[in-house]
């Protein structure tokens, strides 16, 4: 290990954010200030390099103290936890939300996503852009996905500093707040100058149009109850299902997952319960449970709507799969451009520990557990789960090779269950319904109630539960879609297009199948025909390639040539177009066959079921 310190110095500030989250330095090593100092060895050793996990909530302890990382505070934090600082800086770099250039203290970050940019972001972006200068002291920052799909346009301001009010991060403090959508420049403006005087957010069940509706499975309770009332929680059925996990036994909370074939709803749709007991198997020990909360995917934004309208069921369903597991720590990992998520998990986790739900004693049966939260900073490929225990170890988010897989060897090399948020939450009614009444909703093959988040072209964009075999055509009538429907993009960007007369198709893993789409993690988005379909699929390539995290060669340059042939295409037709489009086809085919991980594998799915469903080049 090549320790090579710099002459910068931390600022008091930066001092002081570090410190907040790693207590005092103990030796002159570590940068206390004595005059006694000896720094030919590292007093710690082991003991702070085991440490390195601390990496990413020190990079955010920084940067919302003062708004970007100086050499001489990342070097700081490197002297404290005994990593190199060519290393850090690598995982410093790797973050969208953190800057290592000096930056002013508040950032407004303007969607110009799928969704926000049908919806009219670009023009939003130059109406900031021209009235917040550099005098202004506010950063424009055009962002991915922020996740406020349904809010279309959306914005978010960030203010780094000590005294902001808003969400405590390590030792500092940051001010965010989702503008009230859809955004207006105006709006946008006064936010971002005075993010203490933004509007509040809606409630979380604004995003829910069937709420109030205590017959829904998921989202019954959001809008009906108190998300930061544990009382009220308990009283509308919560921590029933944990007693009956308790009743039934770690092997019983298994088996009855499995009989009720629930399968992941990511994307990826492995069996929930054969996850669970390949992890619970394993000899090696400790056990780790992650909850996946880092929903990158442009069009998804389920998650979040769970996470701020009903908190305490994420912690009830997480205590129980790390029960069936063997797990006594767990850790959510949560998208950075989630702050009121943030807010409302760290006080739900907190008041079920002070109340014996978390910790050495859950509910006085013996078994222990604690929640963990380590927020993300703007990395789509940290959805990956192996990509995401590197970032929580303190390394850049790059996806493993597999095998060896998370069951055997993931967070820490050790034995990991990895679900996301919409998966753990549906734990519940299978153990409060039982596997067989659960299994009995929705079809054979994909059972139980599913999430869809609908944008875009429709009057009542949301969150919606259907039961798995609604058609799609269903829930478009649910949203309300309008006149000129052009095309339907199921998935998200790495989904594909279907067209207005497929509107049939069941919702359902084996229905898209055989479509030829897919479901993905149940994105929706309906554009019509004032959506131009050219722009739309150049944007989803730049996605692509701003979000590769560059380690294989295949997703590194192929997403750049994806790219670069569809800017020609936008500019050319005829004869170079057909070049163009044979060429995306083999740089498609090499990126599916050979990347290591879903995003190059899938990189090429929206554009090749547009050139190939909708025609959208002839």
């Amino acid at each position: 290990m090549d320790l090579r310190f710099g002459d910068s110095k931390p600022t008091d500030e930066e001092r002081a954010a570090v410190d907040a989250l790693l207590g005092p330095p103990e030796s002159s090593w570590e940068g206390a200030d004595r005059s006694d100092a000896d720094l030919r060895w590292a007093r710690g050793g082991r003991a702070a390099r085991d440490r390195r996990d601390l990496l990413l909530p020190g990079l955010h302890a920084l940067n919302d103290r003062v708004g970007w990382i100086s050499e001489g505070g990342l070097d700081y934090l490197c002297r404290r936890l005994t990593v190199p600082p060519s290393e850090a800086y690598g995982v410093a770099t790797f973050y969208s939300m953190f800057s290592v250039r000096p930056r002013p203290a508040t950032v407004l970050h303007v969607c110009t996503d799928l969704a926000c940019a049908a919806a009219g972001a670009p023009r939003l972006c130059e109406a900031a852009e021209a009235r917040l200068g550099p005098e202004s002291g506010v950063t424009v920052e055009r962002s991915p996905c922020l996740g406020l799909c349904e809010r279309a346009p959306a914005a978010l301001v960030v203010r780094a500093g000590e005294d902001a009010a808003g969400v405590t991060a390590g030792g500092g403090v940051t001010r965010a707040a989702a503008v009230s959508a859809p955004a207006a420049p105006d709006a946008v403006v006064r936010a971002a100058l005075a993010p203490e005087n933004a509007p509040e957010e809606p409630p979380a069940a604004l995003a829910v149009p069937q709420a109030p509706d205590p017959g829904l499975l998921l989202l019954g309770r959001v809008g009906t109850v108190d998300p930061a009332d544990l009382d009220d929680y308990r009283a509308h059925g919560g921590y029933t299902a944990l007693r009956r996990a308790f009743a039934l036994g770690p092997a019983g909370v298994i088996r009855e997952v499995t009989d009720s074939g629930l399968l992941g709803r990511g994307g990826a749709a492995f069996p929930t319960g054969r996850k669970w007991q390949a992890t619970a198997s394993q000899p090696d020990h400790p056990h780790y449970l992650v909850c996946n909360a880092d929903e990158s995917e442009p069009g998804t934004f389920k998650d979040r709507v769970l996470m701020e309208g009903d908190p305490y069921a994420l912690v009830e369903a997480m205590t129980i799969a790390a029960y069936a597991t063997g797990a006594r720590h767990g850790y959510l990992y949560l998208r950075g451009e989630y702050p009121r998520a943030l807010v409302r998990m760290e006080h739900a986790i907190a008041q079920a520990r002070a109340r014996g739900l978390l910790g050495d004693d859950v509910l006085g049966q013996g078994f222990s557990f604690d929640i963990e939260i380590r927020r993300g900073a703007g990395a789509y490929i940290c959805g990956e789960e192996t990509a995401l225990f590197n970032s929580i170890e303190g390394f850049r988010g790059e996806p493993r090779s597999k095998p060896p897989f998370p069951v055997e060897k993931g967070l820490f090399g050790k034995p990991t269950v990895a679900n996301n948020v919409e998966t753990l939450v549906n734990v519940l009614p299978v153990l409060t319904l039982g596997a067989q009444a659960y299994a009995a909703i929705g079809t054979g093959a994909s059972t139980g109630p599913k999430l869809f988040c609908v944008s875009g072209s429709v009057d009542r964009p949301g969150i919606y539960e259907l039961p798995f075999g609604a058609t799609l055509g269903e829930l478009l009538t649910l949203a309300g879609v309008r006149d000129g429907l052009r095309a339907v993009l199921l998935g998200g960007a790495a989904g594909g297009f279907v067209r207005p007369d497929e509107l049939d198709i069941p919702l359902t893993f084996e229905g898209t199948r055989e479509a030829g789409t897919t479901l993905g993690s149940g994105v929706v988005m309906a554009f019509d025909d004032t959506v131009p379909l050219p722009r739309l699929l150049l944007r989803i390539a730049e996605f692509f390639r701003d979000e590769s995290c560059g380690q294989c060669v295949p997703c590194r340059v192929g997403t750049v040539r994806q790219e670069e042939a569809l800017h020609r295409i936008a500019e050319r037709t005829g004869a170079d177009a057909a070049a163009d489009i044979t060429l995306l086809r083999e740089v498609g085919r090499a990126m599916r066959d050979a990347s290591i991980c879903g995003l190059g594998q899938t990189a090429w799915n929206a554009v090749e079921s547009a050139i190939d469903r909708l025609g959208a080049y002839e």
